[in-house]
């Protein structure tokens, strides 16, 4: 009778896996919710200021989005590497992991901060009006500053998630936003008897945000006794280069793969400044608002990544593909709960980004493509996040590139553009409209054959591990 009641009581393998995704995840999805939260206010705030200081922000922001997401990506080696050691139980190599970690974030920040100041020369060359293309390079040079703190930041970041400590990034991220917005209200307005600095004002906020982020994440671990079993600041230590690497190995087709989808959507902001200030504050409040929904199966993505690598780390290939599928099926859940309310609030999202009523009804078109693109996005991101936990990178970079830079960007272009050359363009072009066609076909493309290779890769691995006993 007690065994009876237990077994009725105790929850099935799926819910458990659901309770323990989502714990994980929760504090992530807030912190990832915060953060972009930084860039929303931004272009909310500035769009209060003037169609001009919005549109520089939209495009400043479409590039540094670009280069901020690859050094996300490229930074996420960390992640699976400490899952598997975890995993595994081996402690001990954590700490040099971490150290090494760091080191790789200093060079892909100088970097990122040198792509980013390299791409202001691009404005000068797409017809921008000349006011709003030095704003927003302008922007680009401020916020450049804090790139190499960010990627050192996702480093820690990357550690602390994949041993389970996912609280710090939700309070560390709230934080930052509350900065961003206080330091907004003061800079991009000129209250208090601050200057009125309009979009640069932004960039300035952005690029202190992310250096306080990063001392803050420093004084986190520092503290907490959580960290002691794999403190690694207990001594310094000089780049390994091997080790930097293989980190490199796995992390540069993560930041391709990131790459590949955010440039696509960045370029598509450059390549409708031809249009007009309306069209490209409207492309970026649909874009900017799209993110924000994004970061949740993102969120999901990164506890994901955690879990696959832990089991596999066990050496347990089914149990991984258990926890993946369950984690596939809550993102897709989201994505279908997301495309109803975006579809349903349309013009209330327009209206708390702009009050402009050009840019809100051009922006209210684009939110229904926006709404369209849900469930193919939050599968794309968990079943990549899946495939990354068997420390397999490479197939996602591939696909992505090849479903947005083979067939979303070209399909976008012709019918946006309608260019005279290509006979089977449009009459006239769909400007805007046809960009996000074509990024609809990019993420369904990216999202069946993502599928396709974690249930390759997944069986392949179970199998191996049937045949070996």
């Amino acid at each position: 009778m007690t065994t009876s009641a237990t077994l009725s009581n105790s929850p099935s393998p799926v819910r458990a896996e659901i309770a323990t995704l989502w714990k994980l995840s929760w504090p992530m999805l807030v912190g990832q919710l915060a953060t972009v939260g930084m860039g929303v206010a931004d272009v909310a705030m500035t769009g209060h200021v003037s169609a001009e200081e919005l549109a520089a922000v939209s495009l400043g922001a479409s590039v540094w989005s670009i280069v901020l997401v690859t050094v996300m990506g490229t930074m996420m080696a960390i992640n699976t590497v400490v899952a598997h050691e975890i995993g595994g139980g081996r402690y001990d190599k954590i700490p040099h992991s971490v150290r090494q970690s760091l080191w790789k974030g200093l060079i892909v920040g100088l970097v990122a901060c040198l792509a980013a100041n390299l791409a202001t020369l691009l404005f000068d060359h797409i017809g921008l009006d000349q006011h709003v293309a030095d704003r927003a390079a302008l922007f680009l040079h401020v916020t450049s500053v804090g790139m190499p703190a960010f990627a050192c930041y996702r480093a820690l970041y990357g550690y602390t998630t994949s041993i389970n400590q996912t609280k710090p990034i939700m309070v560390i991220a709230i934080l930052g936003l509350l900065f961003n917005i206080a330091s907004n209200w003061l800079l991009v307005f000129g209250n208090w008897g601050a200057p009125r600095l309009g979009a640069v004002g932004c960039a300035v906020s952005t690029a202190v945000g992310m250096w306080l982020m990063l001392v803050a994440m420093l004084l986190w671990i520092k503290v907490s006794p959580v960290y002691r079993m794999t403190y690694p600041f207990t001594k310094m230590e000089g780049p390994d280069w091997a080790e930097i690497r293989e980190m490199f190995r796995l992390g540069l087709p993560i930041g391709v793969t990131y790459f590949a989808e955010v440039s696509a959507f960045g370029l598509i902001s450059l390549l409708v400044a031809r249009f007009g200030v309306v069209q490209v504050s409207a492309h970026q409040v649909a874009l900017n608002f799209a993110s924000l929904v994004f970061m949740v199966p993102l969120s999901f993505g990164i506890g994901l990544l955690t879990r696959v690598g832990q089991a596999m780390g066990e050496g347990n290939p089914v149990r991984a593909r258990f926890v993946a599928w369950v984690g596939v099926g809550m993102s897709v859940a989201f994505g279908v709960l997301s495309a109803a309310f975006i579809a349903i609030f349309r013009w209330e999202i327009a209206r708390a980004y702009t009050s402009d009523p050009a840019v809100q009804e051009a922006c209210v078109h684009l939110l229904l493509f926006a709404a369209l693109f849900q469930l193919s996005d939050a599968t794309q991101v968990a079943t990549a996040s899946a495939i990354r936990g068997y420390q397999v990178t490479r197939p996602p970079m591939i696909i992505q590139l090849v479903a947005f830079w083979g067939f979303s960007l070209p399909l976008g272009y012709i019918l946006g553009i309608a260019p005279a050359w290509f006979g089977l363009s449009p009459a006239a072009p769909m400007e805007t409209t046809g960009f996000w066609i074509g990024l609809v076909l990019g993420l369904t493309i990216a999202a069946v054959l993502l599928t396709w290779s974690f249930d390759r890769l997944s069986r392949q691995k179970v199998r191996a591990a049937v045949h070996a006993i």
